[in-house]
């Protein structure tokens, strides 16, 4: 969950930054993708009293916040990140974190699931002091170049998209999908260019693909088959990866 909740905080709150959504929908479609949330530590007046989204994403942009960028880090890639190292090993563990940029200084926040009884899930955010310098992230075309190529070597490996047989139906339902480009599902948020969200969808559509593999039973396969699978997963999950970044991040790209 906390990915998804740092994907739709980085593309809305860059929608409302941008000018194309007002605060109130981008909050809600935030809220939409992983329940209430609330942010700790990144108040206007420096108080760690925890704040509703809503509240503290206005605080933030009173206090000069310009841009909001996705970290999707993982051990030994810390995509997205340029510490200091107490902010990368908090955004590493959660797999995820965005990053508030205000010219010369930075806020990184980081979520975590947020289980307040059998009835309440939602997502708390917890600030950070972050570097403000450019993370190293591929541009959006050379992301997508990389995600084109890495799904063709992971069908290759794992599995073919015209031959499903012994393959789990909903691997098989996420690999019939990627036939079909024009689908809309994993947008992005008003404001981005097509490309954009073209790459995102697929990397989303992706992401599943990978996850459902990676539960797939070993029975069967060879020590050769089990190797080229789990590099065929690692290396697709990376271009997942930077794809969703570079498309997220795009959003204050200079127009073609």
């Amino acid at each position: 969950m906390s990915k998804d909740a740092a994907t739709a905080l980085a593309a809305w709150g860059n929608a409302w930054l941008t000018g194309h959504v007002g605060l109130d929908e981008a909050v809600d479609a935030v809220e939409k993708t992983a329940g209430p949330q609330i942010l700790r530590g990144a108040s206007a007046n420096g108080h760690a009293a925890e704040t509703p989204l809503r509240g503290a994403l206005g605080d933030l942009r009173v206090a000069g916040m310009a841009a909001l960028r996705l970290a999707l880090p993982e051990p030994g890639d810390p995509l997205g990140l340029t510490g200091p190292p107490a902010f990368n090993r908090a955004a590493i563990d959660a797999g995820a974190a965005v990053v508030a940029v205000f010219g010369d200084r930075a806020v990184g926040l980081v979520p975590a699931d947020d289980l307040r009884g059998s009835s309440y899930v939602g997502i708390r955010w917890t600030a950070c002091d972050a570097a403000p310098a450019e993370p190293d992230v591929p541009p959006l075309a050379d992301a997508d170049r990389q995600l084109a190529l890495a799904m063709r070597d992971a069908t290759e490996a794992l599995l073919t998209v015209d031959d499903f047989a012994g393959v789990p139906p909903e691997i098989a339902d996420a690999l019939a999908a990627l036939r079909d480009p024009d689908r809309g599902d994993h947008p992005l948020a008003p404001g981005y260019p097509p490309r954009a969200h073209r790459v995102a969808a697929l990397a989303g559509r992706l992401s599943l693909v990978v996850d459902l593999a990676r539960r797939m039973d070993d029975r069967g396969l060879g020590a050769d088959q089990m190797r080229r699978r789990g590099e065929a997963l690692r290396l697709l999950d990376r271009a997942v990866r930077r794809a969703l970044v570079a498309a997220c991040n795009s959003a204050f790209d200079p127009v073609p």
